[in-house]
């Protein structure tokens, strides 16, 4: 397989009205997907190494996910709570109780105990997680998944080079690049990909008739005003009529899918959701994002945390099994994190505060060295020691397990340069 503002008028942004315009006239919504692009040339980061993750999931759990009750447990410490500590596949490791299902995974996956962050706000740890940049008022920052795709192209033709379910993320969008390299955004896994295909009632030829209208319509303004944000409206109604016509668009359709796997993975929206990245992985989508939120729990935590982590067991569990069979996990990163993770200390509600000094993330599947545990958090789960890993870190290391070239740097519209994750170094130990 080959490696793939403007002024507002009369309150109407130009992009709310070519959105409106494609709807009204050509009876679809527009799609903001990524485009082909050639690769930049690899420089990996480790000469000599073979990469062989081609794509992600990648898994967010909003709120601050606990780590002491889900990947670091302490049972043995005060601050480990009711939660108790289970064994694995891999000997020596323990996850906590409510994941039996990942604990028979372990030997897959790499789990991160000495992750830090400087970001102790959700939008801003969420931002920061996503982007490896600290937000700022006069810039945004691209997503990995929007890097991938200006770094090195997309797969298929037909689909998004990326595509977000289940939620915003801040920081996870194509920021200052163009909107051709931004995710998909999808509400709930089960609608679909909607206003995808032509009106009942519109006929091909009516449709064709209306297209070209568009587009003459449009020739001259194009033609005077090369600008990124014009560009992108003729790359959101060219992509939108594409996936009209691919017979790929069944992707989206999770009715495709046997009622057994729909519950293998959870009825839920996070379950369908990973559900539905395996699909669109296997159509070759290169970068699908998954959330989970309900992690933000300063009160009350273990009368909830079970029923939550049993929803991520249960999913991204079943995600491995369903990708290790088919033969995608050979090519399928599979990537959890967090904006943070939460005091160690129970407090006075018997919940967990926020809390960014140390926390558990994990990677796994292709390009991930699994069966292991990297740093330490502590006795009581509350310091990082001499293994800090920044998120920049963090991100460094998923792009070099993809083989993007880490430190070169692309430049902005307004002539900044930046970097993939931010000067981040990636973590050797890790990669397969």
């Amino acid at each position: 397989m080959n490696k793939k503002t403007l002024h507002r008028a009369s309150g109407l942004s130009r992009r709310d009205f070519a959105s409106y315009a494609a709807k009204s006239l050509l009876g679809v919504g527009l799609l903001p997907a990524a485009v082909q692009t050639k690769g930049f040339a690899q420089t990996a980061p480790f000469p000599g190494r073979y990469t062989t993750a081609r794509k992600v999931i990648y898994l967010y759990m909003s709120g601050g996910m606990t780590h002491i009750d889900t990947f670091d447990p302490k049972p043995d410490h005060e601050n480990g709570g009711p939660t108790q500590a289970i064994g694995t596949n891999v000997s020596g490791i323990q996850y906590g109780e409510h994941l039996p299902t990942l604990a028979s995974h372990a030997d897959k996956m790499a789990v991160v105990r000495s992750m830090s962050s400087t970001q102790g706000a959700h939008q801003q740890g969420n931002y920061f997680m996503h982007s490896s940049y600290t937000m700022r008022g006069t810039i945004k920052h691209p997503g990995l998944g929007s890097w991938l795709c200006k770094m090195d192209g997309r797969y298929n033709p037909d689909l998004p080079g990326a595509v977000r379910i289940g939620g915003g993320s801040s920081g996870s969008g194509a920021g200052w690049m163009e909107s051709k390299y931004a995710p998909l955004v999808l509400g709930r896994a089960g609608d679909g990909l909607k206003n995808a295909v032509r009106p009942e009632g519109l006929s091909e030829k009516e449709f064709t008739d209306r297209l070209k209208l568009s587009n003459d319509f449009e020739a001259d303004f194009h033609g005077k005003y090369d600008h990124k944000d014009v560009r992108a409206f003729g790359s959101m109604y060219d992509d939108a009529i594409r996936v009209m016509a691919s017979k790929d668009l069944t992707a989206f359709d999770l009715e495709k899918e046997p009622e057994v796997m729909r519950d293998a993975y959870g009825r839920n929206n996070f379950g369908q959701g990973c559900l539905l990245a395996r699909r669109l992985i296997e159509h070759d989508v290169r970068f699908v994002e998954v959330t989970l939120g309900g992690w933000d729990n300063h009160s009350n935590i273990f009368n909830g945390i079970g029923g939550r982590a049993g929803q991520l067991d249960q999913a991204m569990g079943t995600l491995f099994t369903d990708l290790e069979q088919r033969g995608l996990l050979q090519e399928t990163m599979v990537v959890l994190t967090t904006e943070f993770g939460r005091t160690p200390r129970i407090n006075q509600n018997a919940g967990r505060d926020h809390y960014p000094k140390v926390f558990s993330c994990v990677l796994g599947g292709a390009g991930i060295s699994g069966g292991q545990t990297y740093g330490e958090s502590g006795a009581g789960g509350d310091e990082p020691g001499d293994t800090r890993v920044g998120v920049p870190d963090f991100n460094a290391t998923i792009a070099a397990a993809l083989g993007l070239p880490i430190e070169q740097r692309v430049f902005s519209p307004s002539g900044r340069p930046f970097q993939v994750a931010h000067k981040g170094r990636p973590i050797a130990q890790l990669l397969a």
